[in-house]
């Protein structure tokens, strides 16, 4: 960090909006999702079931879990700006791990370490680009909408490398891929620690901001039911693309439509996330989510998956921006980071649970269309719930 002031202009703070960014591109887009791109390949080359595959979903999750747990003391002790990059960092450290060894012990752990270096870049960098978003408050949606197009820009990233490298290495080629995430993630790293940042935007070090859980509990319940929902999709809909029929070109085009949708969600939503201050902008933007999740239960056409994947990617990003909306508009400042930990706590045990479960279910009937059924019905009952969500008045809150 640095004392230089930070200027408030738009587009100096757009720009490092999406340097902050980077940490959830490579903790998220690149150190969880980039996962469903080999794990075909993982499968067949370690014999493993759908049940260990989605186990590593799990422990991913898990550790996500267990950093969110941590990660608004990790901040207070360290600062936003800290925490972001050397959380990004370490889940560099976690890619370069499972390029090393098939062994399922290693690989868990990898898979935890990327979980937990996760959660604490995307609360740290969430809390951050929120106070560097309050600068401009007619565009801080906006604004706020940039750091997450973060995954996006890792989902994109390694859907237009990774497929093509198990195409040109051939069957067993998986630990090929995680070396090319690996040098993918250094770059992408780099700016981060570049980047100068005004002290004043690295957020309260002791901030005591309290989040109370029961007036939004029905807020947590359904974000939740979304991080149960969408893993299911994000997890196995490579292996349904692939299953299908569809080459590495097909992988990679589907794996990149939901990438590239991120870009535009910050038009697409930008006046939904102000309709109201308690759930109305959740309901909506998972009600889309679920229609996107349910498209490929109507067939395998190219037409119909590449549909589902632009449906589901530009609503996915933004319900996780309506969760930070929502902390903006109903706590105060010093309560961001622990409210948005509390959110991402919520989400961490759904998609803990999902990744197992779904698993377990696709294992018994044989069908990665039973995985999707219950991805798209977890994602609607989210959507309906959250639609009883009233605003919390700052004194409760």
């Amino acid at each position: 960090m640095t004392n230089a002031r930070l200027s408030t202009r738009p587009a100096n703070l757009a720009w490092l909006i999406l340097i902050v960014s980077l940490a959830p591109t490579v903790g998220l887009g690149i150190g969880r999702f980039a996962y469903s791109l080999v794990l075909p390949d993982m499968r067949d080359s370690l014999s493993w079931s759908y049940s260990s595959a989605g186990f590593m979903n799990t422990i991913n999750a898990a550790g996500y879990l267990a950093g969110a747990l941590i990660a608004a003391a990790v901040a207070k002790r360290f600062g936003l700006v800290a925490s972001a990059r050397w959380s990004t960092a370490a889940a560099v450290v976690s890619l370069a791990l499972c390029a090393l060894t098939g062994n399922f012990v290693v690989l868990s752990f990898a898979r935890l370490l990327v979980g937990v270096a996760a959660a604490i870049g995307f609360v740290a960098g969430g809390a951050l680009a929120a106070t560097i978003a309050q600068s401009q408050p007619e565009r801080s949606n906006f604004l706020l909408s940039l750091f997450y197009a973060g995954p996006g820009i890792g989902i994109l990233t390694s859907g237009l490398i990774a497929p093509f490298v198990l195409q040109y290495f051939g069957a067993g080629s998986w630990w090929i891929v995680w070396w090319a995430m690996t040098l993918l993630g250094i770059v992408l790293t780099v700016p981060m620690f570049v980047a100068r940042f005004d002290i004043a935007a690295s957020g309260p070090r002791t901030a005591r901001g309290r989040f109370a859980i029961r007036p939004a509990i029905i807020f947590l319940a359904a974000y939740f039911l979304f991080g149960a929902g969408y893993i299911a999709y994000m997890t196995f809909m490579i292996a349904y693309v692939r299953d299908g029929g569809g080459g590495a070109a097909a992988q990679s085009a589907f794996w990149s439509l939901i990438g590239l949708s991120a870009f535009v969600t910050p038009w697409v939503w930008r006046r939904t996330l102000d309709l109201d201050r308690g759930g109305l902008s959740m309901t909506i933007i998972l009600g889309v989510n679920a229609i996107g999740a349910a498209m490929p239960l109507l067939g395998h056409s190219p037409w119909l998956l590449g549909l589902s994947a632009l449906v589901f990617g530009v609503a996915f990003f933004a319900v996780v921006a309506s969760t930070t909306a929502f902390v903006r508009f109903n706590y105060p400042a010093e309560a961001w980071p622990t409210a948005i930990a509390a959110m991402t706590i919520s989400f961490g045990i759904g998609q803990t649970l999902g990744p197992i479960v779904v698993g377990a279910i696709t294992d018994a009937m044989g069908s990665l269309s039973y995985a999707l059924n219950v991805s798209a019905a977890m994602l609607a009952v989210g959507a309906i719930l959250s639609a009883f969500q009233r605003p919390l008045p700052r004194a409760t809150a």
